[in-house]
């Protein structure tokens, strides 16, 4: 949640900035007039408060001088009974603009460059050359289905639509990444942890997918509790209303999950092959620091999921995100896409996200720092995607014949 104190010390600025990341300016217009309303109430409230405390003096006073105090008494009284009323008008104004803050978007930072969607993110560099084939390089759907890795047949079967089973050497695969990369993870220094892969609504709405995506989420029946989207949620609200130590940050964690999304919002996009799945494997990365550091934290995030993709000789590029396609929670945000030759094109394989002290707040996530209580700043990011890996060395490590070769660094969790 962004800092309704900040907002009502400048709300133009903030509003200017609300709007590059397109926030309607009818929400913003409403939002600007609900913010005047409190600080009205407020200010009527703090004058009563003051009025009543004048009283009270002065009713000591008479007390003390043997004065008639009844008129004084009657006065207090009809004051108390205003002042009631003016804290609850207040306390609903107060709910009602933090209700409405529930649903505005993240304050990008100004180093975001401005854009509508994906077509005008920035790109920073590229790493590594994509490999020149001899032949028609086939797409993932193709290859998976020719060497028995992945069905999708019966993953309908088993579910419905966008749901797949590996067999094989492609299970073997997903597994052999998911290690790999958790081990890699760790010599960089984040701690792995194992998380449920059910949260409640307060860990949702701690992260920000609630309550703006409900709709992209798997609910229980009779229950409060949803399927994670992503190993963000659980692992960031392990310290959800806590105070930790400022000798406790920063706090660097990895943790493997299976995702569930409805894919709500991508209806018609990536029907086919393993791009866009209900369910999904991902390791991910998420950071808890203060906030001098969590801007050199982003970048050794960046680096190392890149250097994933580097171990695994897969050609990628390294985005900024621009505001338009900046997600709801993130300040900042670096896209990794991977070159997939079956499409002729970079895919993202890796969104990270420096979401400043917005989830904290929403979370309540502080450290004391001698006196007082500062929100940290919290990171996360895909380190990464296991299904669009194996579709990226599918695509990359595939030879004429159909066949797919191993990367190097995967062997030994292959027992080759």
């Amino acid at each position: 949640m962004i800092d309704l104190k900040l907002l009502q010390k400048d709300f133009d600025a903030i509003s200017t900035k609300l709007m590059r990341k397109g926030v309607d300016a009818a929400f913003i217009e409403n939002l600007k007039l609900k913010n005047e309303a409190l600080k009205k109430a407020k200010s009527n409230f703090e004058t009563l408060q003051a009025l009543q405390n004048s009283m009270s003096k002065e009713f000591g006073m008479y007390k003390r001088e043997g004065k008639d105090i009844s008129e004084l008494k009657q006065r207090v009284d009809a004051n108390k009974i205003v002042i009631n009323e003016a804290l609850d008008i207040q306390r609903n104004l107060q709910e009602e603009l933090e209700n409405i803050a529930m649903a505005i978007p993240n304050i990008p930072d100004d180093n975001v460059p401005d854009g509508k969607d994906e077509n005008d993110n920035v790109e920073i560099k590229k790493v590594l050359t994509p490999k020149e084939f001899s032949f028609t390089p086939k797409e993932h759907w193709e290859l998976a289905e020719d060497n028995g890795w992945i069905d999708f047949e019966r993953g309908v079967k088993l579910a419905t639509s966008r749901f797949s089973v590996s067999f094989g050497m492609g299970a073997k695969l997903e597994r052999a990444l998911i290690n790999f990369m958790l081990n890699f993870n760790s010599k960089r220094g984040f701690e792995e942890v194992s998380v449920p892969a059910l949260v409640n609504r307060t860990a949702l709405e701690g992260t920000g997918q609630l309550p703006k995506f409900e709709d992209d989420l798997y609910k229980m029946d009779g229950l409060d509790l949803f399927l994670i989207p992503t190993a963000e949620v659980p692992v960031t609200n392990l310290y959800q209303d806590e105070i930790l130590s400022a000798e406790e940050l920063p706090k660097k964690m990895t943790a493997y999950t299976s995702c569930f999304r409805k894919e709500a919002g991508a209806a018609g996009r990536d029907t086919r092959g393993m791009i866009r799945q209900h369910q999904f494997h991902k390791v991910e990365l998420v950071a808890l620091s203060k906030p001098e550091e969590s801007e050199a934290i982003f970048d050794d995030m960046v680096s190392c999921a890149s250097d994933i993709l580097t171990a695994l000789e897969l050609p990628h590029r390294i985005v900024n995100l621009c505001t338009g396609d900046l997600g709801f929670s993130a300040a900042h945000t670096t896209d990794i896409e991977v070159w997939l030759p079956g499409q002729d094109q970079y895919r993202e394989i890796s969104s990270i996200s420096n979401t400043r002290d917005f989830q904290a707040r929403r979370a309540k996530i502080r450290y004391k720092d001698g006196k007082k209580n500062i929100m940290v700043h919290t990171l996360n990011g895909s380190s990464l995607a296991v299904g669009r890996t194996l579709v990226a060395i599918m695509e990359n490590y595939q030879n004429e014949d159909g066949s797919i070769d191993i990367p190097e660094v995967l062997k030994p969790y292959l027992g080759m």
